[in-house]
């Protein structure tokens, strides 16, 4: 009996010690919300293998740059991107006290819900219209206070939430992995600068100058009350399909060896992330493939987000693409 009792308390301690394990390897999962498919393997796959001193993809850490779209990437963009929403909302805010506004046509396609007539021409007029009027004539703390004061207030209509709580879980996650491994991440986005600049440190942990988007030209002025910078229209840069890489290029100034999109407007900066890089890279696609969670689009998108030459591309360019429905557990953080 008594040469059994050793036995016995060392299967307990190996099956004690085994689940310990078990239980650190899982709470050592950097990307939770991910199931356990091909685009999870690719990312962790491709994170070790740059970062393992003395091997020979070895990449140093100042050369670690990621690139990521915003919207549709790190948040939603569909029906429209929330820029857009914000742009809608405020005009509803400013259409009551000023008349001249309201009887523009272009404000009034917009307050009546009119994309196709706001999308129309090769240029986007309308939309052209409605963004200068909202985003421009005004110094950039004036515009700054505006867009702060839209994301206290403002929600999503069918989630019920603000506009800031709705990025992508998954996403976060690969962010904060990234990160914690000595990438510096940027975002690189069609949308406005001075839009994303103002919330993406929090949302995101970007600060504002890790942040290249559509941007135009800003005027100095000094005033008795100090010195602004007025926002205008003028000398527009659309960081967008192969603007993109020329957006990096300008203000990042390396070449990123990651690369996380959405559409076809993010081909030509996955394009230059992954074709004859010097240095080991990886290229990711996000699929909007759920619409019981989220939306599923790809060909048909209403505005923005069109995806359908990143799919072919994809596997010929070797990019991982997540089929949201099927390779992430969950999308948003308040999900169960």
């Amino acid at each position: 009996m008594k040469t059994k009792r050793p036995l016995i308390f060392l299967a307990a301690a190996l099956v004690g010690a085994l689940a310990f394990t078990t239980g650190i390897a899982h709470a050592a999962d950097p990307l939770p919300s991910w199931n356990d498919t091909a685009p999870k393997q690719a990312i962790i796959a491709f994170v070790e293998k740059v970062t393992k001193a003395g091997s020979p993809d070895f990449v140093s850490v100042p050369e670690r740059i990621a690139v990521f779209d915003n919207d549709g990437t790190l948040w939603p963009e569909y029906p429209v991107p929330f820029q857009l929403a914000f742009v809608f909302d405020e005009l509803k805010r400013r259409v009551p006290n000023e008349p001249k506004l309201a009887a523009d046509p272009m404000v009034q396609a917009a307050l009546a819900g009119n994309l196709a007539k706001l999308a129309a021409g090769p240029q986007h007029a309308g939309l052209l219209r409605i963004i200068a009027l909202t985003h421009t004539g005004m110094t950039t703390d004036v515009f700054d206070a505006r867009v702060k004061a839209w994301l206290a207030s403002a929600k999503d209509k069918r989630f019920g939430k603000p506009y800031d709580q709705l990025t992508y879980q998954p996403m976060q996650e690969v962010l904060a992995y990234l990160r914690a491994n000595g990438f510096k991440t940027f975002i690189v986005s069609g949308g406005g600068a001075d839009f994303m600049r103002v919330w993406t440190e929090p949302v995101y942990g970007i600060p504002p100058e890790q942040v290249v988007g559509s941007t135009a030209r800003t005027i100095f002025e000094l005033r008795d009350s100090g010195p602004v910078l007025i926002k205008t229209m003028d000398n527009p840069f659309v960081n967008d399909k192969t603007g993109k890489p020329v957006g990096i290029w300008q203000f990042i100034g390396r070449r990123p060896i990651a690369c996380f999109g959405n559409s076809d407007g993010d081909v030509a900066m996955l394009q230059y992330t992954t074709i004859k890089n010097p240095h080991p890279s990886f290229g990711l696609i996000v699929h909007h493939t759920d619409a019981a969670r989220e939306y599923a689009y790809d060909a048909n998108a209403a505005v923005s987000g069109k995806l359908v030459e990143g799919l072919i591309q994809a596997p010929q360019r070797g990019w991982s693409v997540v089929d949201m429905k099927n390779d992430w557990k969950r999308i948003f953080s308040f999900e169960p």
